[in-house]
């Protein structure tokens, strides 16, 4: 099954549009007046040139600090590489600029995994005259250390730390530091739901790195140990149940199997495999 990857950006900047621009754009959070803020429709714009169809990720009605007109902001995610994104978000801006006449800020977010410089403007000029200079805001995720944002107690930081630049050495290590800001942030489950899932679509650890990150948990200090051991056992239990309903309704008995197996990896005791997957006794000792 194909990732929405801009619906799952649309839906974690929606939920955390402050916390958004604190992160990346201070100077911008600091004249935001979130008092007033309202997400709007979709937008849905056809290249005729190129017969293809854009929809627009994300746009924000808000007001600045101390004034009562009201702005736009457009954010867009970028999922893969585009030579043409910087005329593209002009496209953008020129038109909904026509249907709403109002300031407009413009933000780019790349996320795909290469690291290459991207631009942040768009220009038509002559020799003798130029005509357009149009800028956007940008953040390029791959170039962003994962390291310098866990000590924020910002839901968007820990989240994207799955999309920042990580080596396959620091899987283990990015995702305990991402269940520890978890844990830190004290959220509601609805947003730990959120945050989870965003993360886990993206960094999939193996049943070995799983289990080294069992034990480095472990080692933890006892009052953040257990609370960390908490969130992992309470999404992997979601996670299971989740699959074993989907595999009941297709009535795969192979696929309660392979989830039984999963949990006696993780050191999850008979009974409660058999509970949870209605398989019998002895059936799951002969999984060990």
């Amino acid at each position: 099954m194909s990732i929405d990857h801009d619906r799952l950006f649309k839906e974690l900047i929606t939920t955390f549009f402050e916390e958004f621009l604190l992160l990346f754009f201070p100077h911008v959070h600091e004249h935001i007046d979130f008092q007033h803020v309202s997400f709007l429709s979709e937008e849905l714009f056809t290249d005729v040139t190129a017969g293809e169809k854009y929809r627009v990720d994300l746009l924000v009605e808000t007001k600045l600090k101390g004034e009562d007109s009201l702005i736009i902001v457009h954010i867009e995610n970028q999922g893969y590489v585009q030579p043409s994104f910087p005329e593209r978000m002009f496209i953008y801006f020129s038109r909904l600029f026509e249907k709403y006449r109002k300031r407009m800020l413009p933000i780019a977010v790349f996320s795909y995994d290469s690291l290459r410089h991207e631009p942040s403007s768009f220009t038509l000029q002559f020799p003798f005259f130029d005509v357009l200079h149009f800028q956007f805001l940008t953040v390029e995720l791959r170039k962003q250390n994962w390291r310098d944002y866990i000590r924020h107690d910002n839901p968007i930081a820990a989240a994207l730390l799955s999309k920042m630049g990580y080596t396959e050495s620091e899987r283990v290590e990015l995702k305990k530091q991402f269940l520890r800001m978890i844990v830190r942030m004290e959220l509601d489950e609805a947003k730990q739901r959120l945050l989870i899932g965003f993360f886990e679509t993206y960094v999939k650890l193996s049943d070995e790195e799983e289990q080294q990150l069992r034990n480095e948990v472990n080692e933890m200090e006892t009052k953040e140990k257990e609370k960390v051991l908490e969130l992992i056992i309470s999404y992997e239990k979601k996670a299971l149940e989740k699959g074993l309903k989907e595999g009941v309704e297709r009535g795969l008995q192979q696929e309660k199997r392979q989830i039984a197996k999963k949990m006696l990896a993780k050191g999850y005791d008979v009974q409660t495999i058999h509970e949870l997957t209605e398989l019998s006794l002895e059936e799951i000792e002969k999984l060990k």
